[in-house]
């Protein structure tokens, strides 16, 4: 999901979720690629690209998005 949707998503569930309930919001560091190419660009002095999980449920509705780590 792109991240302006996620955030007016996240948005209309904090809403509901303040009037009745409760939400979860959880993030995951990933690099999304695996840890032998993570290692080989490490050896060349390549910076290695991460980036955050972003995920958020009420028990009903799940949304997620991924945003890249500077």
């Amino acid at each position: 999901m792109q991240e302006d949707l996620f955030l007016t998503k996240l948005t209309s569930m904090c809403e509901r979720s303040t009037e009745k309930g409760s939400m979860w919001v959880t993030m995951k560091q990933s690099s999304m690629k695996c840890q032998a190419r993570l290692k080989k660009m490490a050896s060349k002095g390549e910076p290695g690209e991460y980036w955050c999980l972003v995920c958020a449920t009420d028990g009903k509705r799940n949304i997620s998005t991924s945003v890249a780590v500077i």
